[in-house]
């Protein structure tokens, strides 16, 4: 995923709406105390334990199947907001994604994440509003996609609780556009369920969108579509 963002349009609300007050307020009160520290770029969690005879490898056939992404699962982006000339991150969050995967053993042959792209929210109902009508018109396009082009293969069985990184190029489809991206991602089995985490770097421009810039406010043209999905046997 060498690109940017999805949900990263979203900015640009935040620029129009909340630009003016962080104007008033100054640029690190706005940072500081109202956008606040955001939440750090998804990765995988290992299980704190696992039972210990079942260490070692997993046999492969046990992972072939269908999977699907189940509670806990989240997808939305990161992108970064300069106010004169102090920048502020601002992350876009949804639960409503699904996904599901296709495995023959040690290779994943299908796989397509689906994102509900109006429910995703920031700390500014303001901003979100402009994202849904404006940037992304969900009334047009409401979800995102992506959907792997070609089989992934691991080296080696994996074992529960080791985490390893996984290379995946699908087509990535946001407002309408479709882009076609390699994405690195993260994965890990635990006892009875894995996760997969990722980021999808973009660029505005790629998808149709051009990136404002108010003067006292911008919005930087590159983002990050980012995911982490809770996934078991459907």
């Amino acid at each position: 995923m060498q690109k940017r963002t999805i949900v990263t349009l979203s900015v640009i609300a935040g620029a129009l709406l909340l630009g003016g007050a962080a104007a008033v307020a100054g640029p690190i009160v706005y940072r500081d105390l109202i956008v606040g520290e955001q939440e750090a770029a998804p990765t995988v969690t290992v299980a704190p334990s696992a039972p210990s005879d079942a260490a070692g490898s997993i046999d492969p056939s046990d992972l072939s199947g269908e999977w699907a992404a189940t509670d806990g699962s989240f997808a939305g982006y990161r992108v970064d907001e300069v106010l004169n000339n102090t920048d502020v991150t601002v992350v876009g969050r949804t639960e409503e994604v699904t996904g599901a995967f296709t495995v023959d053993g040690l290779t994943l042959t299908a796989a397509e994440i689906t994102v509900d792209v109006a429910s995703i929210e920031t700390d500014s109902t303001s901003r979100d509003a402009y994202f849904r009508d404006m940037a992304l018109r969900t009334s047009e396009h409401p979800t995102a996609t992506f959907v792997l082009t070609g089989p992934v293969t691991t080296s080696s069985a994996p074992a529960l609780g080791e985490v390893q990184t996984i290379t995946a190029t699908g087509d990535l489809t946001i407002a309408g556009v479709t882009r076609q991206m390699t994405v690195e991602l993260e994965a890990v089995l635990n006892d009875g369920s894995g996760q997969v985490a990722g980021s999808i770097p973009i660029t505005f421009a790629d998808f149709g969108v051009e990136a404002p810039n108010l003067g006292f406010v911008s919005v930087e043209p590159d983002g990050f579509v980012e995911f982490s999905l809770v996934i078991a046997p459907a």
